[in-house]
């Protein structure tokens, strides 16, 4: 029977009436052939024949269970801009939406050939012009399975939540296991409307609207509408007795010979169409281009404005003669000069046969103990058994290997273990929560995950990817509940085995973002780039075999084998910076008698303040101290000040970057007295406002593009003195990618052959880079563009000031700005700042930056990023001060 209810499409929230259309197509699919079937579709080329505009290509867009053509409104509407002129039909399968109920079960080989039958009718199959399919949900299989019998017209895919594949014995998602129960399925798919109103709860952060809602719901307000629900969620290939699991089969081998370019939109917080189906549609199709949402779910369209990024993707790939990312590459290539590369295991391999002492851990709750050490020839020798035994394990070149390891010797010699076989080291800071290692372990999808047995529990408990080998001997009971496989003290083989030198352009790492703007970013470095990352900090501060390394900051305890040096882990908490004492340090330097010292901001200021217990002979320790290396946030003067007494005879050095790349400018302590002098004098065009982190190093180059009045920055960039604007930065070291997240990958090369950093500054006429805050930082205020960094490191002079953050309140364009401040003694309450305190902040903020503060809010402690201890959360801020200032009830919440 032909749908009969079809409501005035007026009512359709974002659909132009014209599109609706009805096509009577004959049925050559075995469960109905001959027979005549009524298809609904929504076509947007009158739109674009009206607007007298040549569509590039057609869009074939395929909906799922139980949703309808409506799913891809928007789709429609962005398809038909002038700017990207593509012809989208969406079709509502029979049985589905506002086609055709036939009466009929139609199976998976059946819907593949009703869309043949479909497309051979309209007239898509004699077309010319490029055909890209879109599909969600298990419109997916259908539409991979017609791409498969059409690849004479197919020229790409475009995918969002779905699954391609079931393998046998695994369960099903939760909610269709409920779905298929016999007890239930009737009810729940058909006779009620249980399983639509689940799926349009889907939404992930938005709630779908009133008329939206209804508009989803309009083809299936009976029980015999909904009979094609039922069908659908019945044809799900579950187990290999399903009657379409054959077909399914086939489609999901086959894809794996598409070589269409492609690209996947996907909302990871899907309880249905899990990141495990996204794992596995990448494993077949490696070449295809990923987005995750880490906040959206199922219905991740509604959540998400997926439209931009596939038609920008559309046209880099259908319009323009490169992609954007092939831009990138070959700019990169023009003006970043190829260094020789030398893997970054180099330096062990020539001193395998050396005695003398390689890594130093000292004693995790007795700062003045070593624990353990290794020479070279011990840590090659270990470095050599732990590769062998991963290898017998099955890991191979490009294998993802998360490790879950505390900083010092054991995590050391499995970098080098994995960089030698050529797998993939997935770092992902401990600092950053469950919560958040889960979404960045999830996302990485790592194949091997080897861990101390806390990481070991957390894995079980969260779930989180990985063949697991723990780290530390296990009894058999305790590994068979945590899912262990092997334990590293099972690797015995220490022989050397032959491997080719690693190919430079080899993936080697991905390294995650601390977190502190958004949800941790994976970032993908190759082995030239890591080594080229080594070479930089080798030569920008002369480190030598004699230097010794304190390694305090944790992404940099890996260091040195790579440089050939002597390093030491000081006693601390690595995920708590803050918790590295003066005396802790000047243990670990005198252990390795070490020269330099690398360390967070958050680890600085405590050894700053308990520096005052500090014995004669620990302050002669600190004394030999020649390099301190500092990076993660600006650290202001009076800190440096302070930390040059404690370290006399150290030059202190403040490196700018990130973990995209590290170092980009350097300056020393005494650089940067001169640049605020400088400031003060006001004789140098672009001195002050912000915090001066030097020239750029050897191989980097540093420009700037600047703001317009809204605060976006563009893709033009100069080096002219004195204009604010976003960092933009180049380097042998800058990061290969970003992992799966196309869309923020783009972003960040808008500029070919340019990294842009979302950090806010200015250059000097010296070359000298300012750095005035985060991109998402600025305030957009009356008094125009307003930059956070000066104001804050103003009011960090007024005694009792700790530490200061200055954010916006208000709408965009006339935002006010307020100070946010821990104070020191800490405050008892959180709220509004003394009157006499918020009359020196405000006046010592106006006389160095002429901004205005309307009010000084104080708080105990401020939200942070958990990797430095020192990049406040100015977002989380910003929304408890709007509350304080409004009158509201604010509780802290962080």
């Amino acid at each position: 029977m032909t749908h009969s209810l079809f409501p005035s499409v007026e009512q359709w929230p974002g659909v132009d009436p014209q599109w609706l259309h009805r096509l009577e197509v004959c049925s050559t699919a075995p469960v109905d052939s001959g027979q005549v079937r009524s298809w609904s579709y929504l076509d947007n080329l009158p739109t674009l024949e009206k607007n007298s505009l040549e569509p590039v290509g057609t869009i074939l867009a395929v909906h799922g269970n139980p949703t309808w053509s409506y799913l891809w409104r928007d789709i429609l509407q962005t398809g038909a801009l002038p700017e990207n002129r593509w012809r989208v039909i969406a079709v509502d399968q029979l049985d589905m939406g506002y086609s055709e109920r036939t009466g009929t079960v139609r199976r998976l080989e059946d819907r593949v050939q009703d869309l043949s039958d479909f497309t051979k009718t309209i007239g898509l199959d004699d077309t010319t012009q490029p055909v890209v399919t879109l599909a969600h949900d298990w419109g997916g299989l259908v539409s991979l399975g017609w791409a498969l019998e059409h690849q004479n017209i197919l020229s790409g895919i475009l995918l969002t939540n779905t699954a391609v594949f079931h393998a046998e014995g695994s369960a099903i998602p939760a909610p269709l296991q409920v779905a298929l129960t016999p007890g239930v399925h009737r009810w729940g798919t058909q006779k009620s409307t249980a399983f639509l109103d689940v799926t349009l709860s889907l939404a992930g952060q938005n709630r779908l609207s009133q008329q939206v809602r209804a508009t989803y719901r309009s083809p299936y307000t009976s029980s015999s509408l909904r009979e094609g629900i039922r069908n659908f969620v019945a044809d799900i290939p579950a187990t290999p007795q399903s009657p379409s699991y054959l077909m399914m089969q086939r489609i999901a081998e086959g894809i794996r010979h598409l070589h269409v370019p492609a690209f996947f939109q996907w909302g990871v917080q899907d309880p249905v169409f899990t990141r495990h189906y996204l794992a596995d549609l990448m494993h077949r199709m490696p070449h295809a281009d990923v987005h995750c949402y880490e906040n959206s779910s199922h219905l991740v369209m509604e959540d998400q404005d997926v439209a931009t990024p596939f038609f920008e993707w559309l046209h880099e790939h259908f319009v323009q003669e490169y992609t954007l990312r092939q831009q990138h590459v070959q700019r990169r290539a023009e003006h970043v000069h190829a260094e020789s590369f030398v893997p970054m295991g180099a330096q062990l391999e020539q001193r395998r046969e050396e005695k003398t002492l390689a890594v130093v851990d000292m004693h995790p709750k007795d700062s003045t103990r070593i624990a353990r050490h290794y020479t070279w020839a011990e840590l090659a020798q270990n470095v050599e058994r732990v590769a062998n035994g991963l290898e017998d394990l099955g890991v191979r070149p490009q294998s993802r290997v998360n490790l879950m390891i505390p900083p010092g010797a054991l995590l050391t010699t499995c970098i080098y273990a994995c960089l030698k076989i050529g797998a993939i080291v997935v770092v992902a800071d401990t600092g950053l929560g469950t919560k958040g290692l889960t979404r960045a372990l999830k996302g990485a999808r790592p194949d091997y995950l080897i861990g101390i047995p806390q990481a070991l529990v957390a894995a079980k408990t969260f779930g989180w990817p990985g063949f697991r080998i723990s780290a530390e001997p296990l009894t058999g009971v305790m590994k068979k509940v945590l899912g262990v496989r092997a334990t590293l003290a099972d690797f015995t083989d220490t022989s050397v085995r032959p491997r080719p030198v690693r190919d430079a352009q080899e993936h080697a790492a991905v390294l995650y973002t601390s977190g502190s703007t958004g949800p941790a970013k994976g970032v993908l470095y190759t082995q030239q780039q890591l080594s080229a990352m080594r070479n930089a900090i080798m030569s920008t501060y002369h480190l030598h075999q004699n230097t010794g390394l304190v390694a305090g900051f944790a992404p940099f305890a890996l260091l040195g084998p790579a440089l050939g040096i002597t390093s030491v882990t000081p006693t601390m908490d690595v995920t708590q910076p803050k918790t590295l004492t003066a005396s802790a340090l000047a243990h670990a330097v005198e252990a390795i008698s070490a020269q330099t010292v690398f360390l967070s901001p958050a680890a600085l200021m405590n050894v700053v303040r308990t520096s005052t217990s500090l014995g004669e002979q620990e302050k002669h320790a600190l004394a030999q101290v020649r390099t301190v290396l500092s990076a993660g946030a600006p650290l202001n003067t009076s800190l440096l000040e302070a930390v040059h007494a404690i370290l006399p005879h150290a030059s202190i050095h403040t490196p700018y970057g990130m973990t995209e790349a590290l170092p980009i400018t350097d300056i020393s302590y005494e650089q940067i007295q001169q640049a605020n002098a400088d400031a003060l004098s006001k004789n140098v065009v672009g001195a002050g406002n912000g915090v001066c982190v030097g020239t750029p190093i050897a191989g980097a180059q540093v420009s700037i593009a600047p703001l317009d009045k809204n605060g976006i920055a563009g893709v033009e960039h100069h080096q002219d003195p004195g204009v604010t604007g976003e960092i933009l930065v180049r380097a042998p070291h800058v990061k290969d990618r970003y992992d799966r997240l196309w869309i923020a990958e783009n972003q960040s090369i808008a500029t070919p052959g340019w990294h842009h950093t979302g950090d806010v500054g200015h250059l000097d006429e010296h070359g000298r880079l300012w750095v005035e805050g985060r991109l998402s930082h600025i305030m957009l205020s009356a008094q125009g563009i307003l930059t956070p960094v000066a104001a804050e490191h103003a009011a960090e002079k007024i005694m009792g000031v700790r530490r200061a953050a200055v954010v916006p309140v208000g709408p965009a364009g006339c935002a006010q700005a307020v100070a946010v401040v821990e104070t020191d003694p800490q405050t008892r309450k959180n709220g509004l700042a003394s009157v006499k305190l918020t009359q020196k902040i405000r006046n010592r903020v106006f006389e160095e930056t002429g901004i205005n503060l309307c009010a000084v809010l104080a708080v105990k402690e401020h939200p942070t990023d958990i990797r430095h201890n020192s990049k406040i959360d100015r977002t989380l801020l910003a929304q408890w001060a709007k509350k304080v200032l409004s009158g509201e009830k604010a509780k802290i919440l962080w």
